[in-house]
């Protein structure tokens, strides 16, 4: 993440506090990084160097039709500093100030497969006994663990995973 992109997203953020507007604009701001995950073609066009700002403006007002005046404003800032190319990680890290100011702290849960609805259930009732604020679970798969979990909240970590294990094992073995 751009430390550009962190400036923006703050900015965006309080602009939105100010005018309370901060629920609609992160709206927004998801309906923008769901576009760029779905479309690599839209992320390519956003980075793309050849493709005038102006054109990008008018694509992006033209896609995302109906948003905030605040998000607005955002367009409008990126097409003069010439930074259309950040937008999605604007979008994506003001998602995070916002899940942070609100207290919602998301737990990224890495897997070998994809977690199962009653998997995930269980873990988020472990999760909420760790915290006091509402967590939301973001599934990873990585086949590289081999089988078990790795779950990250924050600057914390639980690696319960096969690979992890077997690498603790050959450490063991290489010391002894």
């Amino acid at each position: 993440m751009s430390r550009a992109a962190i400036r923006y997203a703050k900015a965006i953020l309080d602009i939105a506090s100010v005018n309370n507007n901060t629920v609609a604009v992160n709206n927004d701001m998801k309906s923008i990084v769901l576009a760029t995950k779905e479309s690599t073609e839209l992320k390519e066009f956003f980075a793309n160097p050849i493709v005038s700002e102006n054109v990008k403006l008018n694509a992006v007002k033209e896609i995302f039709s109906s948003v905030q005046n605040e998000t607005n404003g955002l367009f409008q800032l990126l097409l003069a500093n010439k930074r259309f190319e950040i937008l999605p990680a604007i979008a994506a890290q003001f998602n995070t100030l916002f899940d942070v100011a609100s207290g919602v702290e998301t737990a990224v849960v890495t897997t070998a497969i994809p977690m199962s609805a009653e998997l995930e259930t269980q873990v988020m009732s472990k999760l909420k006994e760790f915290s006091s604020n509402t967590i939301t679970i973001k599934n990873v798969v990585d086949e590289s663990i081999i089988g078990g979990f790795v779950i990250r909240i924050g600057d914390k970590q639980y690696n319960a995973s096969v690979a992890n294990k077997l690498q603790q094992l050959k450490r063991e073995f290489t010391t002894n």
